[in-house]
C-alpha cells in the first residue's frame, strides 16, 4: 500500500531543530549586541542557505547518496589534505576562506565519514549472509577501521582535537550498532587505556595539556588559562533559576565571556535565560538524540540505522562536551553546540544531518513514495 513519505517522517526532531535554531538566533544577537552584530547576520544566511539543502537530502532516498559515498569519501579527503595549507586561524588550519567567508571541510567530513562508513558496513554484512559475521574477520574490519580512521588522523593533523573526537564518537556508535563481537571492543578500551597517558606525555601539545590541567584545577591560573572556564562558571552561576533577563547579562554585555558566540553560547543563555531555560534545551537535545536511535531501530535497512546511529554519536558528543566544558565538567575543547553555537559550516552540516534523519524515518517502511 502506497504512503506518503510525510506520513512516517518523525516531525518531532524538526521540531525540536526549529526550536535550537530559534534560541540560538536569540543568544547569538545577545552575544554580538555590542560588536556589530556581523555574526548574527552571518547565522541567518547560512540559515536561509540550509533550507533548499535540507529539502535536497529528504527528498533524495538515502540509499542513493550512500551509492556516491566513494567518490565523496575520496573529496573529503582531498579537502582534508588542502585545508592543512591554509593560514592558521585560532592555532588551527581548519577553514578555506574565499573573501568574507570561512568554510570549515571537516563539518561536512563528518556526513560523508558516517555514510561512507554505514554503506561499507552494511555491504559487508549483506556480502556475509552466507557466512556468518563476515564483518568480523580482521581484513574486514581492518578495511573498517581505515576508512573510519584516515580523516580523523587528518583531523588532529590541523589540529582540530575537539571535531577529532567527535569523530571517534560516532565511530565507536556505528561499530557497536554493526554486530562486531565484543571482545573486539574490549581489546580496543584497553588499548585505548594504555595509550592515553602516553598520547598525553609525548603526543599532545602544550596548549591541549594546559586545558586538561585547567580542567582539573581552573584555579591553577585564573588570569590565564583558566580565566574562560571562571567566567563561563560565574555566567551559569549568576543565571540563577530564571536568569538575569534577556541582553542584560553582566558577563555577556561587559565582554567577560569569550568566545561568547561560538565555545561559550550555552553560557550566555545560562546567564541570561536562567537554569529553567538551559535545562529545556538539554531536553530538547536528549529528544532529538533518544529520537534518533528510535529511527535506526525502525530504519527500513542496516545502511539506513546506521546513519542515524552515527549521527546520534555526533549531536551526543557535541551536546555532552560542549554543555560539560561551560560547568568545568569536562576539558575545553572547542566544540560547538549543535545549532545554537555560532558558525555557517556547523548550522548546514548538522541540519543536513537533521534532514538524512527525517529521511531515513519517512522511508521506514517499503513502497513509500513521494506524490
Amino acid at each position: 500500500m502506497r504512503k506518503r513519505l510525510s506520513k512516517n517522517i518523525e516531525w518531532s526532531i524538526l521540531i525540536c531543530t526549529i526550536l535550537l535554531v530559534i534560541i540560538g538566533l536569540f543568544a547569538i544577537y545577545s552575544a554580538t549586541v555590542s560588536s556589530g552584530q556581523e555574526e548574527f547576520r552571518k547565522q541567518i544566511i547560512w540559515l536561509i542557505i540550509s533550507v533548499p539543502f535540507m529539502i535536497l537530502f529528504i527528498l533524495v532516498d538515502y540509499e542513493s547518496i550512500a551509492k556516491i559515498s566513494p567518490i565523496l569519501y575520496i573529496l573529503m579527503i582531498a579537502s582534508l589534505v588542502g585545508v592543512l595549507f591554509m593560514p592558521s586561524i585560532s592555532g588551527a588550519s581548519s577553514w578555506f576562506t574565499i573573501g568574507s567567508v570561512s568554510i570549515q571541510p571537516s563539518e561536512f567530513a563528518k556526513i560523508i565519514t558516517i555514510i561512507s562508513l554505514a554503506f561499507l558496513i552494511s555491504r559487508l554484512k549483506k556480502r556475509g549472509r552466507k557466512e556468518e559475521r563476515e564483518i568480523n574477520r580482521p581484513t574486514r574490519l581492518l578495511l573498517i577501521l581505515v576508512v573510519a580512521l584516515v580523516p580523523v588522523a587528518l583531523i588532529v593533523k590541523q589540529p582540530d582535537y575537539g571535531t577529532a573526537l567527535a569523530f571517534i564518537a560516532a565511530i565507536i556508535f556505528i561499530l557497536f550498532a554493526s554486530g562486531i563481537y565484543k571482545r573486539y571492543i574490549i581489546v580496543t578500551l584497553i588499548i585505548i587505556s594504555v595509550a592515553t597517558p602516553l598520547l598525553y606525555i609525548y603526543v599532545l601539545p602544550e596548549h591541549a595539556k594546559q586545558r586538561i590541567q585547567v580542567f582539573l584545577d581552573p584555579e591553577s591560573d585564573p588570569r590565564g588559562s583558566g580565566y574562560n572556564l571562571t567566567q563561563s562558571k560565574i555566567a551559569i552561576g549568576a543565571g540563577e533559576l530564571l536568569g538575569m533577563g534577556y541582553l542584560k547579562g553582566n558577563q555577556t554585555q561587559l565582554g567577560f565571556l569569550y568566545p561568547k558566540s561560538t565555545d561559550f553560547i550555552f553560557s550566555v543563555i545560562g546567564e541570561e535565560m536562567g537554569f529553567i531555560f538551559a535545562a529545556a534545551i538539554i531536553l530538547l537535545y536528549v529528544i532529538v538524540i533518544t529520537k534518533s536511535l528510535s529511527i535506526a531501530k525502525t530504519a527500513r535497512d542496516d545502511l539506513g540505522a546506521m546513519i542515524a546511529v552515527g549521527i546520534a554519536g555526533i549531536f551526543f558528543f557535541h551536546m555532552t562536551e560542549n554543555i560539560g566544558m561551560t560547568m568545568g565538567l569536562l576539558p575545553i575543547t572547542g566544540v560547538p553546540l549543535p545549532f545554537v553555537s555560532y558558525g555557517g559550516s556547523s548550522l548546514l552540516s548538522n541540519l543536513i544531518m537533521i534532514a538524512l534523519l527525517l529521511n531515513i524515518s519517512g522511508r521506514r517502511q517499503k513502497n513509500i513514495f513521494i506524490e
